[in-house]
């Protein structure tokens, strides 16, 4: 009876989600994520704090400790949509948005042409956006684009092309 409640502890040891590796290991990346969703710095950080704490909390509660990156992933995601719609529901008219700005040599070292696609990239309607950027600035296979925006694969896929063929028209580059 000892040696099989041992074995149980073991079990779910093993399986418990190392929440403070993942933190480490995909903070920034994931403030970037979140930063280039909702465009300042701070919410971003927010964003990001709110899904890992959540994360935590529950952690017990996921299945497989393989999928949590996806899940944190998700969790930004949606926080990020959460603060759209506050913003949306504040803002009833539509403002010119600036890309984000630290200092005097920031504005300097971003290009004109960088400033373009960020201004493109936000008027993409949000879905297309999140496909791009998980594709273009995390790297991600149509597979993991999928869980964390949980949709199926080919939708990816799809989601994808449709938002460079609108991202290549905002940018006049539309060669058809």
């Amino acid at each position: 009876m000892e040696v099989e409640l041992l074995t149980q502890q073991e079990d779910l040891a093993r399986r418990r989600v190392d929440v403070a590796s993942i933190f480490a290991e995909h903070h920034v990346g994931l403030v970037r994520l979140a930063l280039i969703m909702v465009g300042d710095q701070a919410t971003a950080e927010d964003v990001v704090q709110e899904a890992f704490a959540r994360t935590h909390a529950g952690r017990a509660r996921l299945r497989d400790a393989d999928k949590a990156l996806v899940y944190v992933r998700s969790a930004v995601l949606n926080g990020c949509r959460s603060v759209l719609r506050r913003r949306a529901t504040v803002f009833r008219r539509a403002l010119p948005y600036e890309p984000p700005v630290w200092s005097a040599e920031s504005a300097v070292l971003m290009g004109e042409e960088r400033r373009e696609v960020l201004l493109a990239l936000r008027r993409l309607p949000r879905r297309q956006r999140e496909a791009l950027t998980l594709r273009y600035y995390f790297d991600l296979a149509d597979q993991e684009i999928a869980e964390t925006m949980r949709i199926s694969a080919s939708t990816a896929r799809s989601t994808i092309a449709r938002g460079l063929k609108a991202l290549g028209r905002a940018l006049g580059e539309d060669h058809s």
